[in-house]
């Protein structure tokens, strides 16, 4: 018997939010919101989620703004989909009576192929950009917020942030990291500004503490908020380690519940947060665009570098951040197997999130309570479900379908 392993299946609060065990299911894009929408298709993949035993379930790219979709398939947080959210969570926690619901709260900035912006004519960042993303579908070219947009966006995220607490939403996982709006912000790759909102870390950090504090005062102390942040961009010129435990501590000082240390960008390097096979065979066959077809063709090797997979892989920098910090740490990355669960509960971490091992194995908390050691989840890391995101039906898992 392994006390680190009961350890994960041990009752904890996040912040003041009781959860029934440490497992949380990621914030990961699902592709099951046609036109915005969260209907069955999305509803059903977390219903498996949350009878498989995990303590709370995120539902991944909740935007705080229509313009802040990276495609028109995604869901913004608005009126219209009250009913759904509503109904949604409700049914989930009526299969799991005690399982918590959290919504991932974010916006992507300049990285979009959105082509019918609602309030905007452009996507806008930190600063004027090639929008990579967007040049196949026609928005190549990303703006500059000015100070009246940077005040809109933190209006966003508080609107946002009442709305998911008004349709049933126990917590929200602000998204600080992985390139897109918040990110851009906070990275010097991508922030370029002269004005008190760019430069120093103080000041690029400054509209991310702005939106934390805006977020926490709108839902009040007994609503968890998490904040997923980088350990690096995985770029030149980005963000590292060093600055990032800087980082964390202007988060944790903010009043912050716990932290999601992760790495990598989505416009620069992915499979840092990735790894193991490369993202770019499967999202060639997936491709109906053409050009970004041709263009993944030609760059694909260089956009989607090799980092192989090994278990654990953010953890040995993970904590380096979690001596820097008193809030509550949730580790995420390449926690798969029994082993590497139990690793993370004995280096002291409180929760652990899990992404693509919760796409194999939905029960994945009910089997390795049942078989401990002796479990074995059946991901081969090929990420062949994350390029599944734009398909009919969104993303699952290959293996699965083939019965293996």
């Amino acid at each position: 018997m392994s006390e680190y392993l009961d350890r994960v299946f041990s009752p904890a609060s996040l912040g003041r939010l009781a959860l029934k065990n440490r497992i949380i299911k990621a914030a990961t894009y699902e592709g099951k919101t046609p036109n915005g929408v969260p209907g069955d298709n999305l509803k059903n993949f977390h219903k498996k989620i949350v009878a498989g035993g995990v303590a709370m379930t995120t539902i991944g790219y909740c935007t705080t703004e229509a313009d802040g979709r990276i495609n028109d398939q995604m869901m913004w947080l608005h009126e219209g989909i009250r009913p759904q959210l509503t109904n949604m969570i409700s049914v989930l926690k009526e299969i799991a009576p005690d399982v918590k619901v959290s919504g991932q709260l974010t916006h992507c900035g300049n990285f979009s192929k959105v082509r019918k912006m609602q309030r905007l004519k452009r996507p806008l960042g930190p600063s004027r950009a090639f929008n990579m993303l967007g040049a196949p579908s026609g928005v190549p070219f990303a703006g500059a917020m000015t100070l009246q947009d940077i005040e809109y966006l933190i209006s966003t995220y508080v609107d946002a942030a009442k709305f998911m607490a008004s349709v049933g939403f126990d917590a929200a996982e602000i998204h600080f990291g992985h390139g897109y709006g918040l990110s851009q912000f906070i990275s010097p790759r991508t922030n370029k500004r002269t004005d008190e909102y760019g430069g120093s870390l103080d000041n690029r950090m400054r509209l991310p503490l702005q939106v934390l504090d805006a977020v926490k005062n709108a839902v009040g102390d007994d609503f968890a908020i998490t904040g997923k942040m980088n350990m690096t961009d995985g770029v030149r010129d980005g963000i590292k380690l060093p600055e990032a435990m800087a980082i964390a501590s202007m988060f944790d000082k903010a009043g912050i519940d716990a932290l999601i240390c992760s790495g990598g960008t989505s416009p620069f390097n992915p499979m840092v947060y990735f790894r193991g096979e490369s993202l770019a065979t499967g999202l060639i066959e997936q491709q109906k665009n053409p050009i970004a077809k041709l263009g993944l063709k030609l760059t694909g090797s260089k956009m989607f570098r090799d980092y192989p997979y090994y278990e654990n892989y953010f953890l040995e920098d993970a904590k380096q951040i979690r001596d820097r910090v008193n809030c509550q740490m949730i580790y995420i990355g390449g926690c798969t197997e029994a082993e590497s669960i139990e690793q993370v509960m004995r280096e002291g971490f409180d929760f652990v999130q899990l992404g693509r091992p919760l796409i194999k194995d939905p029960e994945y908390v009910n089997n390795l309570r049942a078989q401990r050691l002796n479990y074995k989840n059946g991901c081969i890391h090929c990420n062949r479900c994350a390029t599944l995101i734009e398909a009919p039906g969104g993303i699952h898992c290959p293996l699965n379908v083939q019965g293996l």
